[in-house]
C-alpha cells in the first residue's frame, strides 16, 4: 500500500516536520527556518529535500536525524533526506512565524528581503528595531554576532546587546 493509500500527505509530513527544531535556534522549526523545500511520497518511501542555510552548516546531519527519527516516530519506516544547495537558502524562505518566533527569543528577525528580480536588496547596516523593548534607536556592534549568519547590535534605549538575523 503507498503512502497515500494509507492516508499520509506531503501536506500531513510538512505538518509533523514542525515539531524539529533547528539546532542553532530551537525556537523555530526547521519549516519556519525555511530550510524544507520539498515532500515527496514515492510509493512506500518519504524524501525530504532540504537546504542548509549555508552550504558549511555544522548543524545539518543533526538536522537529518531529527527529521528521520520524528517521521519514524508517525511510523513512516522508509525516510529519506535529500540535500539541495541550488537555489541557494534566503531568509526570505523564513515563514512570518518563524521571524516572530525569532523575535520573541531576543534574536531581531531579517528586516528587509534578501533578494528580488533584480538581485540581493541588502543595506549594509540596516535599521534594526531592539527585539527586547521595540526602540528603533540601536546601534551595530559587530558584523557578527553568535553566529556568522547574524550581526550583533546594540540597544540605546534599553542598553541591551541583542542578536539580528541578517538578511541572506
Amino acid at each position: 500500500m503507498s503512502m497515500v493509500e494509507s492516508g499520509i500527505t506531503p501536506e500531513l509530513v510538512m505538518q509533523w516536520l514542525h515539531a524539529v527544531p533547528d539546532p542553532e535556534i530551537p525556537v523555530i522549526s526547521v519549516v519556519d527556518l525555511g530550510i524544507v523545500r520539498e515532500v515527496s511520497l514515492e510509493g512506500t518511501s518519504c524524501v525530504v529535500t532540504i537546504t542548509p542555510t549555508y552550504s558549511g552548516c555544522p548543524a545539518m546531519r543533526e538536522i537529518e536525524e531529527d527529521i528521520i527519527s520524528v517521521l519514524r516516530s508517525k511510523g513512516l519506516s522508509d525516510v529519506r533526506v535529500s540535500v539541495t544547495l541550488s537555489p541557494a537558502w534566503t531568509t526570505d524562505w523564513m515563514s512570518e512565524k518563524g521571524r516572530q518566533a525569532l523575535k520573541n527569543y531576543g534574536i531581531a528577525p531579517p528586516m528587509e528581503r534578501a533578494v528580488n528580480l533584480s538581485g540581493i536588496l541588502r543595506r549594509k547596516d540596516p535599521a534594526v528595531p531592539c527585539p527586547q523593548c521595540g526602540s528603533s534607536h540601536t546601534r551595530l556592534i559587530s558584523r557578527f554576532g553568535s553566529t556568522s549568519c547574524k550581526a550583533l547590535y546594540r540597544c540605546q534605549g534599553c542598553g541591551e546587546p541583542f542578536d539580528y538575523f541578517k538578511a541572506h
